[in-house]
């Protein structure tokens, strides 16, 4: 029986008892009551001196209308709520997170304590250029590593995360044509199987798309690209291994039939992991590129921030660059607030950077060294190792390929014969133990899983992990368990949400009842 299975699985973390009792509440969640619910009339964490009631409630010359809207509640009452909240959480700290496409690997401890210099910690970007000397130097050096990495000419640090810096890079295209007069151009190929941020940001610079198509190998189809690829053409959009986890191997004859038309080259650096210390992204002819600092080079996943995008270009779209940016003068740093030539497009940010995340990125270079070759190395390694030992009993989306690079993409041809789905194998993943990976993504596949395992993982977890999903493939396809496998997860705090009415009304503000 699943139920047994997952009663076994789930034992390494939840006990037992907890599961025994989770399971017969079918349709039941257990949720942390709001912290606004759980305010009682008259709790207070702090003794007040009485108030004089001829005081009013007054900030200067405000008088209070209102209740202040905050619950009340005691200090223990606080920390025991958030608390709670913490273990119902999912990360690299409590377990394997294959999340593909976007790189979740592991935050060395490190990086934290860099981070936290309280020099770095208390510098403001208003503060003369003088006193915080130590900071600019900090992205000048990242800056300098990111350069020597890529091999590219130029860099601007500024972006504040990845579609920011594939916004920074497009940008710098459509000033590129505008001095250069080439009024006409104005599309850009992006491939079928792309993020969805590539057409996105591409409209946000003034593009429009021009889809070229996947080959039944999962790759550009070298022939659509050549078709499409015609004088309005701006430039194109690609991820370099795509999003099949597959390397492009024609990206330097795409590179070259671009520049006879006078157009970029930008490639997405998102699954820069397969590549650092591997290839020069120059040798690639690549035209700009940006970097998330927040998957290749360890630091943390901000929830909306914080992050970094660092965007580097080659020789000729270097002028056309954004400010500002730091240089070095002898011994001295200093902030290029000023586009003296006219050429650049002007600001992509306020300031020069997120100090916090730079420090990370360049305490996790300085630790690597050469090392950032061997970090590339193990992630496709074990890719490729996950592909092996699953690829008889789940559903390789292009099993005409030999190899992945750094993430291997499956899909749900192998339960073609039963009534579950993609979403029901994943959710069923998290009553195993495990985080989902990517699903439904790209849309060029079918039922797509996306998995990447970074080079973080140990042996030792990826068996565990490929025993899990081998023993839940094996499941589903008996047809015997399709019931159960629609209700997953059955021992998580929230069951199964109804993700189409989540989206479609999503309740955003608290209202007291």
């Amino acid at each position: 029986m699943l139920t047994n299975f997952l009663k076994n699985r789930i034992s390494k973390s939840v006990s037992l008892r907890f599961f025994s009792h989770v399971l017969p509440r079918v349709g039941l969640d257990i949720v942390e009551p709001l912290i606004f619910e759980q305010g009682l009339e008259g709790c207070v964490g702090v003794d007040f001196e009485k108030r004089d009631p001829k005081v009013k409630h007054r900030l200067g010359d405000l008088e209070r209308t209102s209740k202040i809207g905050l619950p009340n509640l005691n200090e223990v009452q606080v920390v025991r709520h958030y608390s709670k909240l913490s273990r119902y959480n999912y990360g690299l700290d409590t377990g394997l997170y294959p999340l593909g496409s976007c790189t979740m690997k592991y935050n060395p401890r490190i990086n934290e304590v860099v981070s936290r210099i309280p020099s770095l910690v208390n510098s403001h970007p208003f503060l003369p250029v003088d006193a915080v000397q130590g900071s600019l130097g900090l992205v000048h050096r990242l800056a300098e590593d990111l350069l020597k990495i890529t091999g590219m000419h130029s860099i601007c640090m500024s972006p504040a995360a990845g579609a920011h810096g594939e916004l920074c890079a497009m940008q710098t295209i459509a000033q590129a044509h505008k001095k250069l007069g080439n009024t006409h151009k104005k599309y850009v190929l992006i491939p079928d199987a792309a993020h969805g941020t590539n057409p996105a940001t591409c409209t946000m610079a003034g593009f429009k798309v021009r889809v070229v198509k996947s080959t039944k190998d999962g790759k550009i189809d070298f022939e659509d690209f050549k078709k499409k690829c015609k004088d309005d053409v701006a430039g194109a959009m690609i991820t370099n291994p795509n999003t099949c986890g597959l390397f492009e191997n024609d990206i330097c004859k795409i590179a070259d039939l671009l520049h006879e038309k006078g157009a970029y080259l930008f490639m997405d650096g998102a699954n820069m992991n397969a590549l650092m210390g591997r290839v020069f992204v120059s040798d690639l002819c690549i035209d700009a590129m940006h970097m998330n600092l927040h998957k290749t080079f360890s630091t943390p996943h901000g929830s909306s921030g914080p992050g970094s995008g660092p965007v580097v270009f080659s020789e000729k779209l270097t002028k056309y660059a954004p400010i500002p940016f730091i240089a070095k003068e002898g011994d001295e740093f200093k902030v290029i607030e000023e586009d003296v030539t006219g050429n650049s497009f002007g600001r992509m940010k306020a300031y020069y950077g997120q100090i916090g995340i730079h420090a990370r990125a360049l305490s996790y270079i300085l630790a690597m060294g050469n090392g950032l070759a061997a970090v590339s190395g193990d992630a496709v390694l074990n890719a490729n190792y996950l592909k092996h030992k699953l690829q008889d009993t789940i559903s390789v989306g292009y099993p005409n390929n030999k190899y992945c690079m750094h993430e291997v993409l499956f899909c749900e041809r192998f339960l073609k014969n039963t009534t579950i789905t993609t979403l029901d194998f994943a959710k069923a993943m998290i009553d195993a133990g495990f985080h989902p990976p990517t699903v439904y993504f790209p849309l060029v596949v079918h039922g797509a899983m996306l998995m990447e395992p970074t080079e973080s993982e140990s042996k030792e977890s990826l068996d565990d992990y490929c025993k899990t999903m081998i023993n839940l493939a094996n499941l589903a396809v008996t047809g015997k368990h399709d019931e159960e496998f629609h209700n997953t997860p059955m021992g998580a705090p929230i069951r199964r949400t109804d993700e189409i009415s989540a989206a479609k009304f999503p309740i955003l503000t608290y209202e007291e009842k």
